[in-house]
């Protein structure tokens, strides 16, 4: 039987913290389920072609932007279902039993991760709980999060938007309610620029940049700003 999951990277200068990513999917690829690992990468002054090779997975070249490289990677995959994952996220023992069951039983709906960092720091725990929270609640995750979705749906509901910021949120509100599961499962992502930025100031930056973008700023305008802190 053919391995389903294609999974999707896209990358920036992560060879330095995309080691704990790929190692958490070897147990994917020896049970069978990881047909793939595409890296899709924007103009990187790293060595990711070389981790790339090393590793076996494909590295694929993309105009910068989250967005954009998603989509890319998506045109790529050949799996029947795509597995969207940042570069410093990590998939934790007992993935592969809840990615496999979400995939027999609900094929029409796209799965997603509870959020958890790589921080004993009590704010997050806290910024993890509001974030599965909000995931439940509004239906939606974050890219942090990770998006296990078939290539129908995901081609049925237009993919992610070549947009610098909020490609994310934009495919979770195409998805809606009905069509996104909690896996019930945990990844675990760095707290790297919460811990740089402070917990509260990262958080309200996240929670004002979103209310912007539902209020119908320009993704182009907030990451404008965004990247001006």
């Amino acid at each position: 039987m053919t391995a389903p999951l294609s999974i999707v990277i896209p990358t920036l200068n992560s060879a330095d913290r995309i080691g704990p990513c790929l190692g958490a999917l070897t147990a994917g690829v020896f049970d069978g389920l990881i047909r793939e690992v595409i890296l899709v990468d924007a103009a990187s002054e790293d060595a990711i072609d070389r981790i790339a090779e090393i590793t076996g997975a494909k590295l694929s070249i993309s105009p910068k932007g989250r967005g954009a490289q998603l989509a890319h990677g998506a045109t790529e995959a050949i799996g029947e279902w795509i597995l969207f994952l940042h570069a410093d996220t990590i998939l934790q023992p007992g993935w592969i039993d809840r990615v496999r069951t979400h995939i027999d039983r609900h094929p029409d709906k796209a799965g997603y991760f509870d959020l958890s960092f790589d921080s004993e720091d009590q704010m997050a725990g806290l910024t993890a709980a509001w974030a599965n929270w909000r995931s439940r609640l509004f239906a939606l995750p974050y890219g942090d999060q990770a998006l296990l979705i078939s290539t129908q749906l995901y081609k049925e509901v237009g993919g992610h938007p070549a947009i610098p910021l909020m490609e994310d949120v934009a495919l979770a509100r195409a998805l809606g309610r009905r069509r996104l599961l909690s896996l019930k499962t945990k990844v675990i992502t760095s707290a790297a620029r919460y811990q740089a930025e402070g917990w509260t100031n990262r958080g309200w930056r996240n929670l004002i940049t979103l209310l912007r973008y539902r209020l119908g700023t320009p993704p182009e305008k907030l990451v404008a700003c965004y990247e001006k802190r």
